[in-house]
């Protein structure tokens, strides 16, 4: 049988289709690259806002209306309304999430045991979920309970994979020629918390029982690290890239968000995570328009996003999902505003991101390819991520997809001008 994977939203959805295709090819079936060409497709769903969810919806239409007649929808919408889900053309199937990680042996009516005896290398998804670094899920679900997120209704309670299945799922990322592997999950800084473990621990054996040339870490609760835990870049495999949301630049809005942190400390993080890793890319989230947001608040956070000077970030403008406590918080910010504070705070990540990239014109760098286009005059052209999450782009003689080349980095733009050394 032929089926095609579609996932929509973070990195542990990925993680989670690329485990899929592993099950799904140990049966004997095959990965397309297009819904065109596909018996049954399988697509992981989001809800983290609304606009996800009608992307969600959008594209299980779509991939019906390619002629597939059994679409399996699985993944946080679904898990959340799965009577609308089974409405939707084609659909055959929810699996909730709680069972997600038993789709492949549930669909095909196979023990799972039978991925556990024929474990395969992994191998990239073909077509547009097709990735040279390799996400690998460490940590699901999450107990914190911040007034915007309904993640924790659609993924329950945290839970942590244990270290032997975490570097096990490393290696055959490895073994199929993985050069970079991503950590993820919902809550991944709360990793070992119930096993009386720390995430320190995990990463200290991923680094001492597999060679992976490249670590990086997905998004980190800024209330699970201290200053101790940036010694681990002492390695040089680990990637010198923090991701740290933020969310809200107040003490205000941080706290009827529910928020584990407060400005001064997240303030105090920063610098030491600076100190210890020369050169670190912090990334950060923003809301913008939470219930209750003033002026004054927005204001402060608008310094404050000012004052830290992130690397980039991503900007959200705040959605109201059903079942979450700001959904029924008094003082709701009327759309257009919503839109105009994340259309200023996107222009000062902007602004800063532009300003970070720059300071590495000149500089080598080691960059992972992610994507060739087809030969030009100057060669093949090559697209990728340094270290520190900057995008680079090169010409090469020959392809170079899934290597790792030092480069010079030459010029501005969203994907920096570079050529190999």
């Amino acid at each position: 049988m032929k089926i095609f994977l579609d996932t929509i939203g973070c990195r542990l959805n990925q993680s989670e289709i690329e485990n899929m295709a592993r099950g799904f090819r140990a049966a004997g079936h095959e990965i397309v690259a297009s819904a065109e060409l596909a018996d049954m497709a399988v697509v992981n769903t989001c809800a983290v806002t609304s606009d996800a969810v009608s992307v969600s919806r959008n594209r299980i239409r779509r991939i019906s209306r390619a002629g597939v007649e059994d679409i399996v929808a699985t993944g946080c919408w679904t898990t959340l309304q799965p009577e609308r889900a089974l409405q939707l053309p084609s659909v055959k199937r929810v699996v909730a999430n709680d069972r997600k990680d038993h789709l492949v042996a549930d669909i095909l009516e196979l023990p799972q045991e039978t991925f556990d005896l024929e474990p395969l290398a992994r191998r990239p998804l073909p077509g547009l979920h097709r990735r040279t670094r390799a996400f690998i899920k460490a940590q699901d679900g999450c107990n914190n309970q911040c007034t915007f997120c309904i993640t924790t209704v659609a993924r329950g309670e945290a839970r942590s994979r244990r270290i032997a299945d975490v570097v096990q799922d490393i290696q055959f990322a490895l073994d199929g020629g993985a050069k970079e592997i991503v950590l993820t999950g919902v809550h991944l800084g709360s990793w070992g918390y119930e096993l009386n473990l720390h995430l320190t621990q995990l990463i200290e054996a991923i680094l001492r029982e597999t060679d992976a040339p490249r670590l990086r870490l997905s998004s980190l609760e800024p209330w699970d690290l201290n200053a101790e835990f940036f010694a681990l870049w002492e390695d040089a495999r680990l990637m010198p890239h923090l991701h740290l949301p933020l969310q809200a630049g107040n003490d205000a809005t941080l706290k009827r968000m529910r928020r584990h942190t407060r400005v001064a400390p997240f303030r105090e993080l920063i610098a030491a995570a600076r100190a210890a890793i020369p050169g670190v890319a912090i990334t950060t989230d923003v809301i913008a328009g939470f219930p209750g947001e003033t002026e004054e608040e927005f204001a402060q956070t608008l310094d404050f996003v000012k004052e830290i000077d992130f690397a980039g970030g991503h900007v959200f403008t705040y959605s109201s999902r059903p079942g979450t406590g700001a959904a029924k918080m008094k003082n709701q910010i009327p759309l257009e505003a919503r839109k105009e504070r994340n259309h200023i705070l996107r222009a000062v990540l902007d602004e800063s991101a532009k300003a970070y990239r720059q300071k590495f014109i000149g500089r080598k760098a080691s960059a992972l390819w992610e994507s060739t286009s087809a030969m030009s005059e100057r060669g093949w052209r090559m697209e990728g991520f340094t270290g520190n999450y900057l995008r680079v782009q090169a010409f090469a003689e020959s392809p170079r997809w899934n290597e790792v080349d030092e480069i010079r980095i030459t010029g501005s733009g969203d994907a920096l001008q570079s050529v190999i050394l």
